[in-house]
C-alpha cells in the first residue's frame, strides 16, 4: 500500500509534469509575423509614443497662445513617431522572419543529418566487411569511422541548436517558454517587382533617421527666419545660419548613406533570387541521379548503398532550395527595413 506521504509526493510530481508539458503551437510564416506585429513589445511602445505625440499636437494647436516653435516641434515629433512606428514594424518583421526560417532550416538539417549518419554507418559496416575479406585496409575503416563521427557531431549540433532557435522565436511572439513550435514550410518568396528608384524615392519621409534629420534642418531654417529682422542681434542670426548649414549637411550625408544602403540591399535581393534557380537545377540533377541509381538497382547493376547515397544527395538538394528561398526572404526583409517599404508582402 502506498503511504499518504508517498501518494501526496506522487501527485505533486504528476501535477508538475502536467504543468510543464509543452504546449504545441502550429505556425506559418505569415501567422508568426502577424502575431508579432499584433503583440510585440516594441510595436506597442512605438504605437503609444505616436498616440502621445498626436495628443500633444492636438493640444498645441488648440491653444491659441502656442508659439510657432512649439507648434512646429509638436508636428515634427508626431511625424517622427509615425515613421518610427512604421520602421519598428519592418524591424520586427525582419527579426521574426529570420528567426522563423533559421529554425525551419535547422529542423531540415536534423532530418538530413539523420540520413547522412545512417549512410555513414552503412558505409562503415561495408568497410569493415571488406577489411575482413582482405579487399580493404584498416585505413579505409578508420576513414569511414571518422566520417561517421564527424557527421554524428554535426547531427548533435543541429539538434542542440533547434530548441534554442525555437525559443528565440517564441520569445519574439510572446509565447510561453515551454511552447513546442510546429513550423510549416515557408512559402515561395515573391518576386522583387518594385524598381530601385521607387524604393529610393521618399526615404526622407519613411526612415526615422532621415525624418529626424529633415526635422532638424527645417527647425534650424525656422530659427534663421525668426532671427532675420532688425530687432534680433546679428550674432544670433549668424549662429542660426551656421546651425542651419550644419543641419542641412547632416541631411545630405544621411540621405546619401541611405541611398547606398538601399542600393546594396536591392542588389543582394536580386542575387538571392538568382540563386534559387541555381539551387533548383542542382536539385533536379540530384533527383535524376537518384532515379538512375534506382533503375540500376532494379537492373542488378548497382548496390543498395548507392541508392541510399543518391537519396542523401537528393535531400541535400531539397535543403539547398529551401536555403536559397529563405535567403530571398531574408534579403527582401533587409531591403524592406533599408527602404522603409515592405517588399515581402507579409506586412498586413
Amino acid at each position: 500500500m502506498i503511504s499518504t506521504l508517498t501518494r501526496s509526493t506522487l501527485l505533486l510530481v504528476l501535477a508538475g509534469a502536467s504543468g510543464a508539458a509543452a504546449q504545441t503551437t502550429p505556425l506559418t510564416l505569415q501567422g508568426a509575423v502577424t502575431r508579432a506585429l499584433a503583440s510585440g513589445k516594441d510595436i506597442t511602445t512605438a504605437r503609444a509614443n505616436l498616440q502621445k505625440a498626436q495628443a500633444t499636437v492636438r493640444a498645441a494647436h488648440a491653444d491659441p497662445t502656442s508659439p510657432i516653435t512649439t507648434l512646429t516641434q509638436a508636428d515634427q515629433d508626431a511625424a517622427a513617431q509615425a515613421a518610427t512606428l512604421d520602421a519598428t514594424k519592418l524591424s520586427v518583421l525582419q527579426t521574426v522572419l529570420t528567426q522563423y526560417v533559421n529554425a525551419y532550416e535547422t529542423a531540415q538539417k536534423v532530418a538530413l543529418s539523420n540520413m547522412q549518419v545512417a549512410l555513414d554507418d552503412r558505409q562503415l559496416k561495408i568497410a569493415q566487411a571488406r577489411l575482413a575479406a582482405k579487399v580493404a585496409t584498416a585505413l579505409d575503416v578508420s576513414r569511414a569511422q571518422n566520417t561517421l563521427n564527424t557527421d554524428r557531431q554535426d547531427l548533435l549540433n543541429a539538434q542542440a541548436q533547434l530548441p534554442v532557435l525555437e525559443a528565440g522565436l517564441a520569445r519574439s511572439l510572446n509565447l510561453p517558454a515551454n511552447t513546442d513550435l510546429t513550423l510549416s514550410a515557408p512559402p515561395a518568396p515573391p518576386k522583387l517587382s518594385v524598381a530601385l528608384a521607387a524604393l529610393q524615392s521618399g526615404l526622407d519621409k519613411r526612415l526615422p533617421t532621415l525624418v529626424q534629420a529633415s526635422n532638424g534642418a527645417a527647425f534650424a531654417a525656422l530659427q534663421v527666419k525668426l532671427a532675420d529682422n532688425d530687432y534680433t542681434p546679428t550674432r544670433t542670426l549668424d549662429d542660426a545660419r551656421t546651425a542651419a548649414q550644419n543641419a542641412q549637411r547632416s541631411v545630405d550625408d544621411a540621405g546619401r548613406a541611405s541611398l547606398t544602403q538601399v542600393r546594396d540591399a536591392y542588389r543582394a535581393a536580386q542575387d538571392a533570387q538568382e540563386r534559387v534557380g541555381l539551387a533548383g537545377e542542382t536539385l533536379a540533377n540530384a533527383q535524376t541521379s537518384l532515379g538512375n541509381a534506382q533503375a540500376k538497382l532494379r537492373a542488378g547493376t548497382a548496390a543498395a548503398v548507392e541508392v541510399q547515397a543518391a537519396q542523401v544527395q537528393a535531400q541535400q538538394g531539397v535543403l539547398g532550395v529551401t536555403q536559397a528561398q529563405d535567403g530571398v526572404w531574408k534579403a527582401l526583409a533587409a531591403l524592406s527595413a533599408a527602404s522603409g517599404m515592405d517588399v515581402t508582402g507579409l506586412l498586413k
